[in-house]
């Protein structure tokens, strides 16, 4: 338990006070000194009836130390009490600890939210350790479609998440670009080239790319060769096209995520990878440790086919680390299985970070524990084995008007992300992919997404948003400014929206701890509730508005609250790459 805020909130600061409170104890004698502290928590009760901050401090703590969690609580209460921001501490249930606080403490909150700006609730947390994460990572054959929309926001919301609490970030790109499907990349901008220099090409055959995207590609590698590969053989070409038709895809793909501002720092090959050895590096590596030796796979359950034969093949014990079957990591032929050249590449980001965390489409939920045995297995056998996590993402079901959309022409089998922005924005887009967690399944209904109403998250957030811009641009014409001179007219309504505005350093904690960037989303919606209650109070209350008339300093403070409040709004949409919209 630890002060992790750049600077000092409110929450960071009781963290801090428990932390003392239990030093106090261990110097009474009434706790033994080093007891590990790293799960005592101080947070929100969920009923805010019970008090503003609770701790299960003596909870945890109780029984390592040998006594009774409620003896050791008042004993700790007793301590925080003393506290002058402190009016009241309660025992509830078999220990837990609610704290009430002084109503300053909260006035003194908002202040220092105005003091931090975009620093309010950044965290230290994450030491400077560096984590890579892999996203995207979409095979190079073509356009970003919106399969891979979700994981792609999902894995630049969480890379800023972290950042913002306290971590060097690698955002890093896998290109798959030495596997069969980029030869038939290579074959499908063959038949564009010929298509170019005036061939019919006719229907596109079974097999090949059939997306107007590669055009372009056969327009561009006709204008370079002539038609000196028309009629030659593959053996001639194919390396050439595929590699130029590759580079081709990379820069549409890169173009594509700019329209969600993605990018990343880092583009992995494959092809180069295995140019380099690296899989064989790792093997090497694997069967001197004993992780990889010479075998035979069981015959496949159920029916065996007639064609199967028994085949001596290097396989990974990764049933050491709970996976049901050892795996191999070279085909028959020689060539590397996919999770042979994964493993090197792991290996490879394993230098240079200290934790790696893949963001994966739920299809793979199969490769998910064979993988991490063998991130252990490598990282633990150079020193430490390294935290290694898998984020599964659920596809997107697109709707228009609740009926399935069509799939796009262009591409061919499927519908553009490119598409998809332009026609709704980058905000919608990136917002809504982060209102369910990853692992739900989702419906993106075009019509839905864009409608202006309180069941609409996002525009319900950047709304609340746009009314507090627009109440201080009201003021301001009027003559009005925020000021915190008078901070002790605000009342218990007011208040309470501070309240859950300062969860936000907590809750950015937790998410990054998490590795789930949807709970700021959910955080900035329970706040944009919040605030669109309090307005409404003033539709039948005027002297509940923001601005009330001949009431100069009452207008001035709530006007305060309300620029921090839309402080907070910015911070956490800026983590989730949103804009915050001041006018709607």
């Amino acid at each position: 338990m630890a002060d992790n805020n750049t600077n000092t909130t409110l929450h960071a600061a009781f963290v801090a006070k428990v932390g003392a409170a239990l030093d106090a104890l261990e110097r009474q004698g009434d706790l033994p000194a080093a007891l590990p502290r790293g799960s005592v928590s101080v947070e929100p009760p969920r009923d805010p009836a019970h008090g503003d901050l609770s701790t299960n401090a003596a909870m945890v703590l109780a029984k390592p130390a040998g006594t009774n969690p409620r003896v050791l609580a008042e004993k700790l209460v007793a301590v925080l009490c003393a506290d002058p921001l402190v009016t009241r501490g309660e025992i509830a249930g078999p220990g837990f600890i609610n704290l009430r606080l002084a109503d300053g403490g909260w006035r003194d909150e908002l202040k220092a939210i105005a003091t931090l700006g975009a620093d309010y609730g950044r965290s230290t947390m994450g030491q400077g350790t560096t984590v890579n994460i892999e996203y995207v990572s979409a095979n190079p054959t073509g356009p970003m479609h919106m399969g891979h929309c979700r994981g792609a926001v999902v894995g630049d919301a969480l890379a800023a998440l972290l950042e913002y609490a306290g971590h060097k970030v690698i955002r890093e790109y896998y290109v798959n670009d030495a596997g069969a499907q980029v030869d038939v990349l290579a074959r499908s901008a063959h038949l564009r080239y010929r298509e170019a220099l005036g061939e019919d090409i006719g229907e596109i055959p079974e097999g090949l790319y059939p997306g107007d995207y590669l055009v372009p590609v056969g327009q561009a590698l006709a204008q370079e060769f002539g038609d000196h590969y028309v009629g030659k053989p593959e053996s001639e070409w194919l390396i050439l096209f595929r590699t130029r038709a590759v580079a081709a895809m990379l820069v549409m793909i890169k173009d594509d995520l700019a329209l969600l501002g993605i990018h990343h720092d880092l583009f992995s090959s494959e092809a180069e990878l295995q140019a380099a050895g690296k899989p064989a590096d790792a093997e090497q590596w694997l069967r001197a440790h004993d992780f990889v030796y010479d075998g035979v796979l069981e015959a496949p359950k159920g029916k065996t086919p007639e064609d199967w034969e028994p085949v001596e093949l290097p396989l990974f014990r990764s049933t050491r680390f709970g996976d049901d079957q050892d795996r191999p990591i070279r085909k028959s032929d020689g060539n590397w299985t996919y999770f042979g050249a994964d493993l090197a590449y792991h290996f490879q980001k394993a230098e240079t970070a200290d934790a790696l965390i893949d963001i994966w489409g739920a299809d793979h939920a199969g490769t998910v524990k064979r993988i991490k045995a063998a991130v252990a297995a490598l990282t633990e056998g150079v020193g430490k084995a390294k935290p290694f996590d898998v984020k599964l993402v659920q596809m997107v079901q697109l709707l228009r008007d609740g009926e399935p959309v069509k799939m796009s022409k262009r591409a061919g089998t499927f519908v553009t992300l490119a598409d998809v922005v332009r026609e709704v924005g980058k905000d919608v887009v990136r917002f809504t992919m982060l209102t369910r967690k990853p692992e739900a399944q989702m419906d993106f209904d075009f019509a839905k997404v864009v409608e202006a109403s309180k069941d609409n998250p996002v525009f319900y957030v950047q709304y609340a948003n746009a009314r507090i811009a627009s109440t201080l641009r009201k003021a301001a014409a009027e003559g009005l400014a925020p000021a915190d001179t008078d901070l002790a007219l605000l009342g218990e309504e007011e208040l309470a929206l501070v309240k859950l505005a300062a969860q936000f350093p907590r809750t950015v904690e937790a998410a990054a701890a998490a590795r789930e960037p949807h709970r700021i989303a959910f955080f900035l919606h329970d706040l944009a509730a919040a605030f669109h209650a309090y307005w409404n109070l003033g539709n039948d209350k005027p002297d509940k508005r923001f601005i009330v008339a001949g009431q100069d300093a009452l207008t001035e403070a709530r006007l305060f609250l309300a620029i921090q409040m839309g402080q907070i709004f910015r911070n956490g949409l800026a983590l989730l790459g949103v804009e915050a919209v001041e006018e709607m």
